[in-house]
């Protein structure tokens, strides 16, 4: 059973970000034996005045494949670990959507793209949620980070928005790698240039900056683009973090 995991406003300006809260709610999961997680990916919503956030708004959402039987369990871990763990003053919202039991995903994902462009109501997360038979929760506050949850579900679900959390190392004194030994990190599905064209096996990059993916096709993409100027042979750059700003 493949599902999706979102969460939203966890934290406080002082605490641990949701980012890491995700990553240990994805851990609890495989250490309770129920399933297996994904990579966290990050998906940043609407900035506005007239939404509460902390910091950046953006939700956190992973993938898991779960054992039979395993969904109810997970939804009381998960909806307790999040009372436990979340920051004081935060809003915390939950979303699990079950793959094969969600019949119109255009919906979901058409939520999460309108969640990046206007104001949303709580009201209306709970509305989708009932319609669509996905698991949509509050743990704390006036958990308006339900709507961020279900936004960033539908984003994953899409596959073509956020960047997937922390950054990659390479064993490398140059700081040039080929595309090759890119590749054969298991943190990386694909090198492509900015117009979605994937790069040869051979073709040089110049690492810089922390080395991060994005979401596209509902794959780890690595982004790069041609290193102008630059003296030590790599016809290549990855994107910097200023450059990744937009995904």
């Amino acid at each position: 059973m493949r599902a999706y995991i979102s969460i939203d406003d966890t934290d406080n300006l002082d605490s641990r970000g949701t980012g890491e809260i995700a990553e240990l709610l994805a851990r609890g999961i495989e250490e309770n034996g129920w399933g297996r997680s994904s990579y966290v990916t990050r998906h940043q919503l609407l900035v506005h005045p007239d939404i509460p956030y902390t910091s950046h708004n953006s939700a956190m959402c992973f993938v898991a494949e779960l054992k039979e039987g395993a969904l109810e369990r997970i939804i009381g871990f998960a909806g307790g670990f999040l009372e436990r763990e979340c920051a004081e003053g935060s809003d915390p919202g939950l979303c699990i959507v079950v793959e094969n039991r969600l019949e119109r995903p255009d919906l979901l994902i058409g939520y999460g793209c309108r969640a990046k462009e206007v104001v949303l109501t709580k009201e209306g997360a709970y509305g989708l949620a009932g319609e669509l038979g996905v698991h949509l929760s509050e743990h704390g506050g006036t958990g308006h980070g339900v709507i961020g949850a279900l936004a960033g579900a539908g984003l994953r679900i899409g596959g073509n928005d956020g960047r997937l959390r922390g950054s990659l190392n390479f064993a490398t004194e140059s700081g040039l790698v080929t595309v090759a030994q890119i590749l054969a990190h298991n943190g990386v599905d694909a090198v492509r240039d900015l117009d979605g064209l994937s790069l040869g096996d051979d073709a040089e990059v110049r690492l810089v900056d922390k080395v991060k993916t994005v979401l596209q096709g509902g794959k780890s993409v690595l982004l790069v683009v041609p290193d102008e100027g630059n003296m030590d042979g790599a016809d290549w750059r990855n994107c910097t973090r200023q450059q990744l700003k937009r995904f």
